[in-house]
């Protein structure tokens, strides 16, 4: 894989408080891509998984994966019920894990580019259904409810 440059911000795009398990959102992606497709998946209580290493090529932003690092948080989008709209839904735990990546990364690779999902060119999607640079400018804020 290409040094790395990159690193971008996904969701799940499961619905608001449903506790998919960082193995479940590997064998989904396993069955779709033939491979996991982030390099890292954070659980609604804060857990964090590895499932590629930072040399591996993931499987997360269609050409752009080389020397990207892939994260996903489980969520990003309201209730079935409602119809699956997209909406931040990043645990108080989320944020936390997610903001404790980031700077690693931030310190592992000076200059590294972190995006959203839905930042890279040709992207339709609102993943990861927040805005992150946003979020980052903001100071990464961890309350409850507070997004961007």
């Amino acid at each position: 894989m290409m040094p790395i440059k990159y690193l971008t911000v996904h969701c799940t795009a499961t619905p608001e408080g449903r506790p998919n398990t960082a193995e479940e959102v590997k064998a989904w992606d396993i069955k779709r891509f033939g491979q996991p497709s982030y390099h890292w998946v954070i659980e609604l209580n804060g857990s964090v998984f590895r499932h590629l290493q930072d040399e591996e090529r993931g499987a997360h932003v269609v050409n752009h994966n080389s020397g990207n690092i892939g994260i996903a948080y489980v969520g990003g989008t309201t209730t079935l019920n409602a119809g699956a709209k997209p909406k931040d839904t990043r645990t108080t735990a989320q944020k936390n894990a997610l903001k404790r990546l980031l700077v690693l990364y931030e310190q592992k690779y000076p200059g590294i580019v972190v995006l959203g999902h839905r930042d890279w060119p040709g992207v339709t999607k609102a993943c990861p259904s927040f805005d992150v640079s946003a979020w980052i400018a903001a100071g990464m804020p961890i309350e409850q409810g507070v997004s961007s």
